[in-house]
């Protein structure tokens, strides 16, 4: 739906609500623009320097791809049995109850988005700052502030229109996809033209090193995290036009899209630079670039920062709305569950996500951090899949537009058991401060959101507070929809609470 706000019936008041303006080329945008960022462009060398050959790490890659579309499957079952904005918050909630899915949302506003953001968005001012200093790593000063800039900037954007934000999506995966299009056809000019040594049977199965259960265990750990991402467009469903239709179809399309181009970019590679190259290359599609595209390399480095700022927008695109849905369940102050009335977008939402990610810039150990997200994100795919299974199990009537076959959420958990035991076991401190982040939600749920007879002071303080915030960004809450019609209790007596101390 085009415009500013949706309308009610013919001749009736407007009222500010989301509005359903993602269609299906979006959908795929959303999808594609996540799970595709810098990595294969600029290091996809994890998954070979564990498997020791040039033949299995490309099975990795298309086994990495074979479980994303595992995961999807489910996802697609949960998006339109529980058709609401969230993806693993909502459906963890709505499954296990209100503790756990408050960890899971606590753990992805507090760690998990604001980090992965800032790692993107530093990614981008790197690559944006090396014709500047081509001879040295970019100032930190420099690289930080260019990487505020485009994260406020995007904000500013995703504050202003949902269309705004879901074209500069569209444009930026279609750039991203185009640079690993050029990859891939120069690999298959390579291929015609004899080049590919590296990739006959002898060669492609000679190892240098024989790999472990445990290497092949981190190989897969390294693919499986390259394809994180594909269950963002469960964020924002209620945003989908026709979302029983265009969730499913969006999943089925993205997908196996990308693990072509994944499996395909690196034949590309490989056409190109022996395994011993690309190892010791820091950015193995600018080498690419330099030693095929001769004039034209530059294309390489830009592609890169392009791909980088479609990442950082499809990032606040989603993770808002995450926020958004767990104000609404009363889990976050409700002024994250305001829209502003003009524009119909989450901006209090948006704030939030902007500012933890600032903060991560300026006082975080960014690529620390990291490690530590990587095991939260695997963590909460596994819960969330669980969640299918009990749904099944505790619901066996609810109208499902989707079912998959037991199998295959079976499949997908054995997978990443096998994964998660293995981590643990390698890990034991990565994972263990991981599980303790989690777990710091625990006293913050019982004293925000389950505590409810507060001190008056407190609740007028509150009051206040989410006042101020609706006079300064011109926000309301939802007016009709799903917002109102499956808000929880608790949210929904803060929402009438803050509009009754609006009207004064």
């Amino acid at each position: 739906m085009a415009g500013g706000e949706q309308r009610g019936a013919p001749g009736g008041p407007e009222r500010v609500a989301l509005k359903k303006e993602i269609g299906l080329v979006s959908a795929c945008a959303i999808i594609i623009g996540n799970i595709i960022g810098s990595g294969i462009f600029i290091s996809p060398k994890g998954v070979l320097e564990h498997t020791g050959s040039v033949g299995l790490a490309l099975i990795i890659w298309v086994l990495g791809g074979g479980v994303a579309a595992l995961g999807s499957l489910c996802y697609a079952e949960l998006g339109v049995t529980i058709p609401k904005s969230g993806g693993d918050y909502s459906y963890v909630t709505e499954i296990f109850g209100g503790l756990a899915g408050f960890l899971l949302l606590w753990s992805a506003v507090l760690i998990m988005y604001p980090t992965s953001l800032a790692v993107i968005a530093l990614t981008f001012s790197n690559y944006v700052l090396q014709p500047v200093f081509p001879n040295c790593i970019p100032p930190y000063n420099a690289s930080r502030i260019l990487s505020m800039v485009c994260l406020l900037l995007l904000t500013w954007v995703n504050s202003s229109s949902v269309r705004w934000a879901t074209r500069i999506q569209d444009i930026f995966t279609a750039g991203k996809l185009l640079a690993l299009a050029l990859i891939i056809t120069v690999g298959f000019i390579q291929i015609f033209k004899g080049n590919y040594e590296e990739l006959t049977p002898s060669k492609a199965f000679n190892f240098w090193m024989t790999p472990s259960v445990g290497h092949l265990a981190l190989a897969f750990l390294q693919g499986s995290f390259a394809f994180s991402g594909w269950n963002f467009l469960n964020y924002v469903t209620e945003e989908l036009v026709d979302p029983r239709r265009n969730l499913p179809r969006a999943i089925f399309i993205s997908i196996p899209l990308v693990t072509f181009v994944y499996t395909f970019t690196n034949i590309a590679y490989f056409t190109a630079m022996s395994p011993q190259e690309l190892l010791s290359s820091n950015a193995v599609a600018v080498t690419f670039g330099e030693k095929l595209l001769g004039y034209f390399s530059w294309v390489m480095p830009v592609s890169v920062a392009l791909s980088t700022f479609g990442g950082i927008n499809g990032y606040l695109f989603t993770s808002s709305r995450l926020c958004f849905s767990g104000a609404r369940e009363g889990h976050l102050p409700s002024l994250l569950a305001m829209i502003h009335v003009k524009h119909c977008t989450p901006i209090p939402a948006l704030l939030v996500c902007c500012l933890a990610t600032l903060i991560i810039m300026l006082v975080g150990d960014t690529y620390t951090l990291i490690n530590y997200v990587s095991f939260i994100n695997y963590l909460c795919y596994g819960v969330t899949i669980i969640g299918l299974i009990v749904l099944r199990w505790k619901k066996p009537k609810i109208f499902r537009p989707i079912k998959v076959n037991l199998l295959i959420p079976i499949t997908y958990l054995a997978f990443w058991a096998f994964l998660l035991i293995f981590s643990l076991y390698s890990e034991p401190v990565v994972c263990g401060v991981g599980l303790i982040i989690i777990l710091t939600g625990v006293p913050v749920f019982f004293l925000g959101v389950y505590w409810r007879n507060k001190p008056k002071c407190v609740n007028r303080l509150i009051e206040s507070m989410t006042c101020w915030g609706q006079k300064l960004c011109f926000v309301v809450y939802p007016q009709g929809g799903v917002a109102e019609e499956e808000e929880a209790p608790s949210a929904r007596s803060r929402r009438l609470v803050s509009e009754t101390a609006a009207r004064k």
